[in-house]
């Protein structure tokens, strides 16, 4: 069972969910890709992780951007155009009878190879793209405990930590880290010591009614990230892209995390120091407000 951002309620529904598996709707116990997909010898791909709120895929088009440019960047052509692409994922959706509490998995790599060998000539046909629906409702929890890692984030000139990519093992080292230190998740650092962002969530912290996050320059562009930042923009509250140290981390009145499957998550507590008063507070309280609006304003009922 996932624990901390990521903790959810089992639904029995998602036993016989249908999978999407290259334009084919599979029984979940049969999907399957081959043991030559480069996605499973190599981590060679990107994926997406979207929500279905009332019948409708939140932030589509934003999900989609960053997919196609991290796809591009990397020289998979998935041989569909965004529309397309669309269509599909919404189509496995109807499929299935989804309308709400739905989170999706889109998982695209660069497809088969011939052999076991990483250079794209050893591949054959196109890409293998793969959509997994699943009932999935984050479970209220309390705020989170962090504890900073000796893993790194990278620099864009060893792998580029903007790519959404199959490749997660420097994240899971730090999720590791993190869990045997006790804490939910690991905050994780950039190549200069500032503060970059956690091995699953964005991180921000709250400091004399301002809202900071890190500069971006080494994390993934988040959806919620930046819809968190345009709505303190939108509301006039103080926000700011900048660098800081753990010790501005430690000072902080509040902190709170973000992602597409929690929304805003609170934290209580950073290597052992307690933030604020280690509950949930007035600024996160306000902007998870502002954010369940947005996403009914996205995603209105009919």
């Amino acid at each position: 069972m996932a624990t901390g951002t990521h903790a959810y309620e089992e639904d029995p529904r998602n036993q016989t969910v249908l999978i999407y598996v290259n334009g084919e709707l599979t029984p979940r116990p049969e999907a399957k890709v081959s043991v030559f997909d480069s996605g499973f010898l190599l981590g060679d791909g990107m994926w997406e992780g979207m929500r279905l709120h009332h019948g409708k895929l939140a932030f589509l088009d934003k999900h989609l951007s960053r997919l196609y440019e991290n796809l591009k960047a990397v020289d998979i052509d998935i041989g569909m155009t965004p529309d397309q692409l669309a269509k599909e994922i919404q189509r496995t959706c109807d499929a299935n009878g989804m309308t709400d509490g739905v989170h999706i998995r889109l998982v695209v790599s660069r497809g088969l190879k011939r052999t076991p060998y990483q250079h794209p000539n050893a591949n054959v046909g196109g890409p293998t793209i793969v959509i997994i629906p699943e009932y999935k409702i984050a479970r209220d929890v309390a705020p989170l405990s962090l504890f900073t890692v000796h893993v790194h984030r990278g620099a864009p000139d060893t792998q580029d930590p903007k790519w959404n990519s199959l490749s997660k093992l420097n994240c899971i080292a730090a999720c590791i880290q993190a869990d045997k230190a006790g804490a939910d998740e690991a905050l994780m650092l950039d190549p200069q010591g500032f503060v970059a962002t956690c091995n699953s969530t964005h991180f921000f912290i709250v400091r004399n009614g301002e809202v900071w996050t890190s500069t971006g320059q080494y994390c993934l562009p988040g959806i919620t990230r930046a819809n968190v930042i345009a709505l303190c923009r939108e509301n006039g509250i103080p926000v700011f892209e900048k660098d800081f140290s753990l010790t501005e981390v430690y000072g902080a009145e509040e902190s709170f995390v973000t992602g597409t499957f929690g929304g805003l998550t609170p934290v209580a507590s950073i290597d052992g120091r307690i933030v604020g008063d280690g509950k949930l507070g007035p600024m996160t309280t306000r902007l998870r407000e502002l954010y369940r609006g947005l996403i009914e304003r996205e995603c209105p009922s009919s």
